[in-house]
Protein backbone atom coordinates (compact mmCIF):
# COMPACT_ATOMS: atom_id res chain seq x y z
CA UNK A 1 0.00 0.00 0.00
CA UNK A 2 3.06 2.32 1.31
CA UNK A 3 4.41 1.63 -2.49
CA UNK A 4 1.82 2.22 -3.97
CA UNK A 5 1.00 5.65 -2.84
CA UNK A 6 4.91 6.63 -3.56
CA UNK A 7 4.17 5.45 -6.72
CA UNK A 8 1.40 7.81 -7.36
CA UNK A 9 2.56 11.01 -5.58
CA UNK A 10 5.57 10.64 -7.33
CA UNK A 11 3.66 9.98 -11.07
CA UNK A 12 1.52 13.30 -9.78
CA UNK A 13 4.79 14.95 -8.94
CA UNK A 14 6.52 14.28 -12.30
CA UNK A 15 2.95 15.37 -14.05
CA UNK A 16 2.92 18.85 -11.89
CA UNK A 17 6.43 19.64 -12.74
CA UNK A 18 5.63 20.17 -15.97
CA UNK A 19 2.36 21.79 -16.28
CA UNK A 20 3.75 24.11 -13.52
CA UNK A 21 6.62 25.01 -15.87
CA UNK A 22 6.77 27.87 -18.25
CA UNK A 23 8.36 27.90 -21.68
CA UNK A 24 11.62 28.90 -20.66
CA UNK A 25 11.81 26.38 -18.12
CA UNK A 26 12.22 28.79 -15.30
CA UNK A 27 9.99 26.69 -13.18
CA UNK A 28 7.30 29.56 -13.29
CA UNK A 29 3.63 28.79 -13.46
CA UNK A 30 2.32 30.85 -16.15
CA UNK A 31 0.21 28.62 -17.49
CA UNK A 32 0.28 29.76 -20.91
CA UNK A 33 1.87 27.31 -22.95
CA UNK A 34 -0.53 25.17 -24.58
CA UNK A 35 -4.27 24.83 -24.19
CA UNK A 36 -5.62 26.34 -21.66
CA UNK A 37 -7.69 24.72 -18.35
CA UNK A 38 -9.97 26.72 -16.87
CA UNK A 39 -8.64 28.47 -13.17
CA UNK A 40 -10.52 27.79 -9.75
CA UNK A 41 -13.91 29.47 -9.57
CA UNK A 42 -16.45 29.20 -7.21
CA UNK A 43 -18.08 26.14 -9.07
CA UNK A 44 -14.98 24.40 -9.37
CA UNK A 45 -14.86 22.21 -6.27
CA UNK A 46 -11.34 21.56 -4.58
CA UNK A 47 -10.23 18.11 -3.69
CA UNK A 48 -12.53 16.11 -1.06
CA UNK A 49 -15.84 17.79 -1.05
CA UNK A 50 -18.31 19.84 -3.25
CA UNK A 51 -17.28 23.34 -1.96
CA UNK A 52 -15.06 23.09 1.41
CA UNK A 53 -13.96 26.65 1.26
CA UNK A 54 -18.13 27.82 1.68
CA UNK A 55 -19.32 27.67 5.25
CA UNK A 56 -23.10 28.00 5.90
CA UNK A 57 -22.61 31.77 7.12
CA UNK A 58 -21.28 32.93 4.21
CA UNK A 59 -17.72 33.23 5.04
CA UNK A 60 -14.14 31.28 4.78
CA UNK A 61 -12.55 29.90 7.94
CA UNK A 62 -8.84 28.85 8.09
CA UNK A 63 -8.11 26.28 11.18
CA UNK A 64 -5.25 24.58 12.53
CA UNK A 65 -4.59 21.15 12.68
CA UNK A 66 -2.54 18.42 13.91
CA UNK A 67 -0.70 16.40 11.01
CA UNK A 68 2.47 14.16 10.85
CA UNK A 69 4.08 17.23 9.72
CA UNK A 70 3.02 19.43 12.18
CA UNK A 71 0.52 21.83 13.11
CA UNK A 72 -0.61 23.23 9.57
CA UNK A 73 -3.14 25.54 7.84
CA UNK A 74 -6.58 23.52 7.04
CA UNK A 75 -9.81 24.96 5.83
CA UNK A 76 -13.23 24.48 7.67
CA UNK A 77 -13.64 21.04 6.36
CA UNK A 78 -10.53 19.93 7.28
CA UNK A 79 -8.81 19.95 3.96
CA UNK A 80 -4.92 20.46 3.63
CA UNK A 81 -3.56 24.17 2.31
CA UNK A 82 -0.75 25.20 0.37
CA UNK A 83 1.47 27.99 -0.30
CA UNK A 84 3.50 27.87 -3.76
CA UNK A 85 7.25 29.74 -3.14
CA UNK A 86 7.16 30.65 -6.67
CA UNK A 87 4.23 33.20 -5.88
CA UNK A 88 5.31 36.85 -5.99
CA UNK A 89 3.87 38.15 -2.29
CA UNK A 90 0.53 37.94 -2.20
CA UNK A 91 0.26 37.39 -6.02
CA UNK A 92 -0.69 34.43 -7.71
CA UNK A 93 1.30 32.67 -10.45
CA UNK A 94 -0.37 29.81 -10.33
CA UNK A 95 -3.01 29.57 -13.60
CA UNK A 96 -4.21 27.54 -16.30
CA UNK A 97 -2.91 24.32 -16.18
CA UNK A 98 -1.16 24.92 -12.69
CA UNK A 99 -4.43 26.30 -10.98
CA UNK A 100 -6.40 23.04 -12.08
CA UNK A 101 -3.91 20.69 -10.21
CA UNK A 102 -3.19 23.58 -7.80
CA UNK A 103 -7.00 25.21 -6.83
CA UNK A 104 -6.96 28.24 -5.12
CA UNK A 105 -8.92 28.97 -1.75
CA UNK A 106 -11.42 31.39 -2.61
CA UNK A 107 -12.94 33.90 -0.34
CA UNK A 108 -16.64 33.36 -0.58
CA UNK A 109 -17.69 36.02 2.08
CA UNK A 110 -15.82 36.75 5.76
CA UNK A 111 -12.60 35.58 5.66
CA UNK A 112 -11.86 34.52 9.36
CA UNK A 113 -9.46 32.32 11.54
CA UNK A 114 -12.03 28.88 12.61
CA UNK A 115 -13.00 28.44 16.53
CA UNK A 116 -10.32 26.06 17.18
CA UNK A 117 -7.59 28.55 17.57
CA UNK A 118 -3.83 28.57 16.93
CA UNK A 119 -4.32 31.11 13.21
CA UNK A 120 -3.38 34.88 13.40
CA UNK A 121 -7.00 36.20 12.31
CA UNK A 122 -4.30 39.43 11.99
CA UNK A 123 -2.21 37.33 9.02
CA UNK A 124 -5.40 36.61 6.71
CA UNK A 125 -5.70 38.71 4.22
CA UNK A 126 -6.95 38.15 0.68
CA UNK A 127 -5.78 38.95 -2.99
CA UNK A 128 -7.43 39.08 -6.66
CA UNK A 129 -6.53 36.77 -9.07
CA UNK A 130 -6.82 37.06 -12.65
CA UNK A 131 -9.90 35.16 -13.42
CA UNK A 132 -11.91 37.94 -11.22
CA UNK A 133 -12.18 35.51 -8.28
CA UNK A 134 -10.65 36.47 -5.05
CA UNK A 135 -7.89 34.01 -2.94
CA UNK A 136 -7.58 33.90 0.58
CA UNK A 137 -3.68 34.86 1.63
CA UNK A 138 -1.95 34.47 4.96
CA UNK A 139 1.15 36.08 6.44
CA UNK A 140 1.28 37.18 2.94
CA UNK A 141 1.22 34.04 0.86
CA UNK A 142 -1.92 32.98 -1.68
CA UNK A 143 -3.49 29.74 0.05
CA UNK A 144 -4.05 26.47 -2.29
CA UNK A 145 -5.52 22.78 -2.16
CA UNK A 146 -4.39 20.06 -4.06
CA UNK A 147 -6.03 18.03 -6.44
CA UNK A 148 -4.14 14.88 -5.08
CA UNK A 149 -5.71 15.03 -1.49
CA UNK A 150 -8.69 12.95 -1.58
CA UNK A 151 -9.51 13.76 1.97
CA UNK A 152 -9.01 16.01 4.85
CA UNK A 153 -5.62 15.44 6.56
CA UNK A 154 -4.58 14.23 2.94
CA UNK A 155 -1.22 15.89 2.36
CA UNK A 156 -0.28 14.40 -0.68
CA UNK A 157 1.15 17.69 -2.62
CA UNK A 158 3.98 18.13 0.60
CA UNK A 159 6.91 19.48 -1.31
CA UNK A 160 6.05 18.68 -4.63
CA UNK A 161 8.90 20.12 -7.17
CA UNK A 162 10.07 21.73 -3.98
CA UNK A 163 8.21 24.26 -4.22
CA UNK A 164 4.37 23.24 -3.05
CA UNK A 165 4.65 22.68 1.09
CA UNK A 166 1.87 23.22 3.65
CA UNK A 167 1.70 25.64 5.93
CA UNK A 168 2.57 26.90 9.54
CA UNK A 169 0.32 28.85 11.92
CA UNK A 170 3.06 31.06 11.45
CA UNK A 171 2.48 31.74 7.94
CA UNK A 172 6.15 29.78 6.93
CA UNK A 173 6.20 26.53 4.34
CA UNK A 174 6.69 23.84 6.55
CA UNK A 175 9.63 21.85 4.05
CA UNK A 176 10.18 19.25 6.64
Amino acid sequence: MALRRLFIVMSVSMLLLVACSNDNGSGGASGTTGPSSPTQTETSPPPASESPSSGGGGETEVEAEDSPLGTILVDQQGNTLYVFLQDTGDTSTCTGDCAATWPALIAKGEVKAGGGGGVDESLLGTSARDDGTTQVTYNGHPLYYFSGDHAPGDTNGQGIGDIWFVVSPAGDAIKG
